[in-house]
């Protein structure tokens, strides 16, 4: 289980910072394709520091999940993985009220999975 659930870990962060890369560099190009429902087409240009500063919000949660292999404590390195698969749950959450239901799948459920497992790992409990 505690290979798996790395495995999962190391996708969604892998996951974020694709979202860093698309919002921060790509937003006019991949970003356009991706929100193109979400956002008129006419709104990429003026909102490109707007998707910067949210895919540096992205690279931040990356970075705390990928934190969590280099801390050797196992306690806190599980302590730090719940609290960065929360966040990551609330945003794609929110994602999906606010702009796709599609944010909800792609987001939310894997940190949502990632949590339970983490949660229901022998390793946390004991």
């Amino acid at each position: 289980m505690d290979i798996l659930l790395k495995i999962l870990i190391a996708l969604i962060a892998l996951e974020h910072l694709y979202i860093l890369y698309m919002e921060m560099f790509a937003w006019e190009t991949l970003g356009k394709k991706t929100f193109k429902k979400a956002l008129p087409e006419d709104m990429f240009t003026p909102t490109k520091g707007l998707a910067a500063n949210q895919g540096l919000y992205n690279g931040f949660l990356a970075a705390g999940l990928i934190w969590t292999f280099f801390i050797t404590d196992p306690t806190w390195s599980t302590n730090i993985a719940i609290f960065f698969l929360s966040c990551v749950a609330i945003a794609g959450i929110y994602g999906a009220w606010s702009a796709s239901k599609k944010i909800f799948v792609v987001q939310a459920l894997p940190a949502l999975i990632a949590l339970l497992l983490l949660l229901l790992s022998s390793s946390y409990f004991s």
